[in-house]
C-alpha cells in the first residue's frame, strides 16, 4: 500500500485510501521550522501491519530533506521516537 502525503504549508496529512476511503492517516501542522505530529489514526484491517511506524519514517525523511524538527504530541509518535534511536536527529 502507498503511503500518500498532502501538505498546504499549514498543516499536512500522510494517509493511505483504498476504494476513496482512508484507512490510516497522521496529521500534523507546521510551526515555524518544526512539524507537530498530533495524530495517527489507523483502522482495524491494518492494524498490527505497522503502518504507523512507516508514518513516522515518513515524517522523519520529511524532516531531514527540509532540515527541520519533529515535535510528537501523539503518544503512539512519541513511543516510536522513544524505541527507534536512529530518528532522534529530528526529535525537536
Amino acid at each position: 500500500m502507498d503511503i500518500l502525503h498532502k501538505d498546504d504549508g499549514k498543516k499536512g496529512l500522510f494517509y493511505i485510501e483504498q476504494n476513496g476511503k482512508v484507512l490510516a492517516k497522521m496529521s500534523y501542522v507546521w510551526t515555524g521550522n518544526e512539524i507537530i505530529i498530533g495524530h495517527t489514526e489507523v483502522d482495524e484491517i491494518l492494524k498490527g501491519k505497522g503502518i504507523g511506524k512507516q508514518f513516522v519514517e515518513k515524517a522523519v525523511e520529511l524532516a531531514r530533506e527540509k532540515g527541520i524538527k519533529i515535535l510528537p504530541l501523539c503518544p503512539f509518535v512519541q513511543s516510536v521516537f522513544d524505541k527507534v534511536e536512529e530518528f532522534s536527529d529530528v526529535l525537536a
